[in-house]
């Protein structure tokens, strides 16, 4: 079980999923360096928003933001936040992203995460179904208005049955021979 996962579970009892999904991307170091934070989280995780200031730490040479710091602030949140939404029956992986810059950015660019409960229904039983199916999500970095669209992130995310996943994983894994 990874760090985060342990930290995951005291820290829901204590102050709750959703400020633990927000205070946790918001403080790590790794996601700290996009610049991006998370505005709010509902209770369900089903919706998160952030804002991206465009800042000195985030400046290109044009004077726009990075396109590095867009894609990084919008990569991490679709599949975690899926993660934590399915629960543990459930293996979730990003799988592959397109990234699409339509303008520079020399504002500051917000994004909304959401997942319906019938996108979520529809997940599960195409899980169900099919044992493990991929699903692809797009974000848009706009400006506040949301009138303007700058950047377009398209994430391909793998889920599957984690006990399909575990024993697909071990019938892949190489027979070792035994010495002569």
């Amino acid at each position: 079980m990874s760090i985060y996962r342990r930290i995951g579970e005291v820290g829901q009892k204590i102050i709750g999923r959703d400020k633990l999904f927000k205070y946790g991307f918001n403080l790590s170091p790794m996601y700290r360096r996009t610049t991006a934070r998370l505005t709010h989280v509902s209770e369900d995780l089903m919706e998160a928003n952030l804002i991206l200031p465009i800042s000195f730490k985030n400046r290109n040479y044009v004077n726009s933001i990075f396109g590095g710091s867009m894609f990084a602030a919008v990569d991490p949140i679709p599949m975690v936040q899926l993660i934590n939404i399915l629960g543990p029956k459930y293996v979730v992986w990003d799988k592959s992203a397109e990234v699409f810059f339509r303008r520079p950015a020399k504002e500051n660019l917000y994004a909304s995460f959401t997942y319906t409960p019938e996108e979520i229904a529809d997940i599960q039983d195409r899980v169900k179904r099919f044992k493990e199916i991929e699903i692809i999500k797009t974000t848009q970095l706009t400006n506040q208005d949301q009138s303007t669209v700058f950047c377009e992130v398209k994430k391909t995310i793998y889920i599957a049955e984690k006990r399909y996943y575990q024993h697909k994983r071990r019938s892949l894994r190489p027979k070792l021979k035994p010495e002569a």
